[in-house]
C-alpha cells in the first residue's frame, strides 16, 4: 500500500501543498545562512530566466539549463527548523518533482558539505497533497503562513523571515506568486483579515494536536 499522501502521478495545471521534514525529525536549517541558500535554490528554479540571470549572472550555466519557470508556480511557501511547505502549481508534466529534486538535493549537498556529514537530510520522499477548490486553496495558503505563528516562533506571520507572506505586501509577482491567491480576495486587506482571523483558534488547535498520538 502506498504511504500517505505520497503522490506519484502529478497533473498539469494543477495545485499541490508539497511538505517535508528533516530525516529522524532534525533541523535543517541551523542558521539564517541556511534558509537563505534554501529560498536561493527555490528562486533561482522558479524565477523567470532573464531575472535569475540579471541577478546572477555569474550562476554556473547548468544552473540555467534547470530552471523550471515554465513547469511550476511557487504559490507560498513556510520555512520551519525542521521542515518546509510549499504551495505549488505545476503547469506541465513531472515539474513539481523535477523542482523537489534539485532543491533538496542542491540544499543536501550544501548542508552537508557545512555540517561536514553525509547521508540523506530529508525524511525520505516529499509528501503532496493535491488541492481541487479554490477555497482549499485559500485555507492552505492561510495555513502555511500562520506555521510560524502557531509553533510559538513569531509572533505576526509578518514578522517572519521565511515564509512567503512578506512577498505578498511587496506587490511583486515576480517570484512567488501572489496573484493567484490575491485573486480570490477583494484587496490585499482582505486577505491579511482572512489570514489572522484564524491564529487563535490555529494556537488552540495545535495544542490539542499535541496532546494526541497522532503523529
Amino acid at each position: 500500500m502506498p504511504a500517505k499522501n505520497v503522490v506519484r502521478d502529478f497533473s498539469s495545471d494543477s495545485y499541490y501543498h508539497v511538505f517535508n521534514r528533516g530525516v529522524e525529525k532534525r533541523d535543517i536549517f541551523l542558521d539564517d545562512e541556511d534558509y537563505h541558500m534554501f529560498i536561493y535554490y527555490l528562486l533561482i528554479y522558479l524565477s523567470p530566466l532573464e531575472k535569475v540571470i540579471e541577478k546572477y549572472p555569474k550562476l554556473p550555466f547548468r544552473l540555467y539549463n534547470k530552471n523550471l519557470s515554465q513547469e511550476v508556480d511557487i504559490i507560498s511557501y513556510c520555512l520551519m527548523p525542521n521542515h518546509f511547505h510549499l504551495l505549488l502549481k505545476q503547469r506541465t508534466r513531472d515539474g513539481v518533482s523535477k523542482l523537489l529534486k534539485q532543491v533538496t538535493n542542491g540544499y543536501t549537498l550544501y548542508f552537508n558539505k557545512k555540517y561536514n556529514r553525509v547521508g540523506g537530510l530529508m525524511q525520505g520522499r516529499f509528501k503532496a497533497v493535491r488541492i481541487p477548490t479554490d477555497e482549499l486553496l485559500m485555507h492552505i495558503s492561510r495555513y502555511i503562513h500562520l506555521n510560524p505563528v502557531v509553533a510559538g516562533i513569531s509572533k505576526d506571520p509578518k514578522d517572519y523571515k521565511w515564509s512567503s507572506y512578506k512577498d505578498y505586501f511587496r506587490g511583486d509577482d515576480t517570484f512567488v506568486k501572489t496573484r493567484e491567491i490575491l485573486g480570490l480576495f477583494e484587496s490585499l486587506t482582505e486577505y491579511e483579515n482572512f489570514t489572522n482571523d484564524q491564529i487563535d483558534y490555529a494556537i488552540e488547535l495545535n495544542k490539542l494536536k499535541n496532546l494526541s498520538l497522532d503523529d
